[in-house]
């Protein structure tokens, strides 16, 4: 995109929060969320958003702008709370996902902890029905986060106005909205909206959609860009391939999790929902559990899903980001399961603390490439992309490869080869095949059934009662084997045979049995077992044999 589609950019000095003019109470938030000094966004963003500015931000995946407009939101609700004796909504933030809603009502709330009283925050993403929402909405929360449907839904019923009050509009990640088909609903929004308000729009890249959504929305804005690179570089972020034909891919992903070579959380992002359960039930013969994040369950599913892998409680996700989640072609026949639109996982979902991407399948796109890949290396913190690439995947592979080196500033190959001989882990492929012969259509049609009937039960059925047993909730897990294919115990095990000599000096021996042995290589002593038959043997009682007076054991006949 040309530069003249956009005003010019500001220059700012660095400076640190406590150099913003912000409210102590949100300095002793930011203190307690342990953020010291603000990212380069935020030093930009913040004291241009406090000057009254609209403001178009493009930055990367985990730059931190949520904060970036969440942070002058709160202090300017605060300041006109000294003044104003009226409640009513002064702010509203666009997501185009219930996630990304989420996500943002829980960055709002840790901001506003020490200010919790003067500013009320309400997330109504499309998990209620709009009559349940609607005493909620009548106490005229300060700020609201929705997307753009259910904020319409709201208006057109009613239960909402904001004519008269409304101060600021925040749109994040602006460029998802239209694609996830919200343009009619965000002109029938602003046709709702004051004449003079402030607006923000934040996004990761400025193509045609953010473009089209600046005319509308914004005023005279001031366009941040950094020059920053799409991804982390090389020093923090490690991005790998591995060539491979796609019937070893399943052998790959069984050494690589079940011998320890990718360790620390992990998301493993494929291009189908009927994928993320084909490669479930693979793993789940091995003894590996993995949850699938899935765009037909409940919300509160997926919600608690995300939180929990927060929280360590899971090791590995499988995840597909398809963008065009809209209702399935009527020309086309039609599918079993309905998509929800206001989902999307590649994008803006705050996966904290992820230490490996595996394209297990490769994006069909660089900006895909990038938002998988954006989900690992957030902060400070590092991070590694593995990427699986098939024959048919290579031309994928050379546009994303081209794009990212033109990004570069040093221009070199931002690939490594993942240095992986198959020919040491020929016996994991014979086991491998086994596996997949058992994951049949019907088993992950039944496997998609049965999780969605779990998850209804769970979300729905229970609500009441974890609502009254919130420890209940905590230990309620997504990664339970679904058991729609034959249980080959056998499997789970990994024989110090199959091991290479490599990885045996390393240490990675995936299987149980080999741990346990591998203890006791050095004794050689009689076994647990021998030592146990012995002792039986000596007991007459149990063996039903007498020694006699000339200590011969007499057989028993």
């Amino acid at each position: 995109m040309d530069a003249d589609d956009f005003d010019d950019e500001v220059e700012e000095k660095p400076i640190g929060f406590h150099e913003m003019g912000l409210d102590d109470r949100i300095l002793k938030s930011v203190s307690e969320l342990g953020w010291h000094k603000p990212t380069p966004i935020q030093e930009k963003a913040i004291p241009l958003a406090l000057e009254g500015k609209d403001i178009l931000a493009r930055a990367r995946t985990g730059s931190g702008k949520t904060a970036a407009f969440c942070i002058p939101v709160i202090q300017k609700i605060l300041a006109a709370k000294t003044t104003s004796k009226e409640q009513c909504v002064k702010a509203i933030v666009l997501t185009p996902s219930k996630e990304l809603c989420n996500q943002a009502f829980k960055n709002i709330t840790s901001l506003t902890s020490s200010c919790s009283r003067e500013v009320k925050c309400l997330d109504i993403s499309p998990q209620m029905p709009l009559a349940a929402q609607k005493p909620m909405l009548a106490e005229k929360p300060d700020i609201l986060v929705a997307t753009p449907t259910r904020i319409l839904a709201h208006i057109r019923a009613g239960n909402l106005c904001i004519k008269d009050s409304l101060e600021l509009l925040i749109m994040d990640e602006a460029d998802l909205l239209f694609s996830f088909g919200y343009e009619n609903d965000i002109k029938g929004i602003l046709g709702h909206l004051p004449k003079i308000y402030q607006a923000f729009l934040m996004s990761a890249t400025l193509n045609d959609s953010v473009k089209a959504l600046k005319k509308m929305v914004l005023h005279n804005a001031v366009i941040l860009k950094l020059e920053e690179s799409q991804l982390p570089e090389a020093a923090q972020l490690t991005q790998y391939q591995i060539k491979c034909e796609e019937e070893d891919k399943f052998a790959l992903i069984y050494v690589l999790l079940k011998l320890k070579l990718v360790q620390g959380k992990t998301i493993l992002f494929v291009n189908s929902v009927n994928k993320c359960y084909k490669l479930k039930l693979f793993l789940e013969q091995f003894g590996i559990s993995a949850c699938v994040l899935n765009s037909e369950l409940p919300v509160n599913s997926r919600c608690h899903v995300v939180t929990q892998f927060n929280d360590n409680l899971y090791d590995y996700i499988i995840a597909s980001d398809e963008t065009l989640l809209a209702e399935p072609d009527p020309g086309k026949q039609k599918k079993v399961f309905k998509k929800d639109r206001e989902y999307g996982v590649s994008r803006g979902i705050d996966f904290q603390n992820v230490s490996n991407v595996v394209n297990f399948d490769f994006p069909e796109t660089v900006d895909a490439y990038i938002h998988r890949v954006g989900r690992t290396a957030r902060g400070d913190n590092q991070g590694t992309a593995l990427s699986f690439v098939s024959l048919k995947e290579m031309p994928l592979l050379e546009v994303v490869e081209s794009s990212l080196s033109e990004a570069s500033a040093s221009g070199e190959t931002v690939f490594k080869p993942y240095s992986f001989k198959m020919e040491e882990v020929e016996g994991f492929r014979y086991r491998a095949k086994d596996a997949m012969r058992a994951v049949t259509k019907t088993a992950i049609k039944e496997a998609r059934l049965k999780e969605i009937k779990q998850e209804v039960l769970a979300s729905q059925k229970l609500k009441s009662h974890f609502q009254d047993n919130p420890r209940d909730l905590q230990i309620l897990r997504h990664d339970k084997f679904l058991h729609t294919v034959k249980n080959q115990t056998h499997m789970r095990n990994v024989p110090d045979y199959l091991v290479p000599p490599t990885l045996k000096k390393i240490g990675h021996h995936g299987g149980q049995d080999s741990r346990k042995r591998s203890r006791s290589s050095d004794y050689t002593g009689p076994s647990r077992g021998q030592l146990k038959y012995r002792k039986k043997q000596e007991d007459p009682l149990k063996s039903f044999a007498f020694a006699g007076l000339s200590g011969k054991k007499k057989k028993k006949k």
